[in-house]
């Protein structure tokens, strides 16, 4: 809830740089960070898993 609050805020004050209102802005703030909170622990595990099958692959003692 607080990671809501903040990225609406930041969100707010990005899209209210321009002069006019920032609610867009707080809208995509929340909905950048729900997409993060999901997105990238599971690019952390594909990659990891990609960069392991690489270095099994070019390994010497492969089989």
């Amino acid at each position: 809830m607080i990671g809501n609050a903040i990225a609406a805020f930041i969100g707010h004050k990005i899209d209210a740089s321009d002069g006019e209102g920032g609610t867009l802005g707080a809208v995509a703030g929340v909905a950048a960070w729900k997409i993060a909170k999901n997105v990238v622990p599971a690019v952390l595990v594909f990659g990891a898993i990609a960069y392991g099958v690489h270095r099994f692959a070019n390994s010497e003692s492969a089989i």
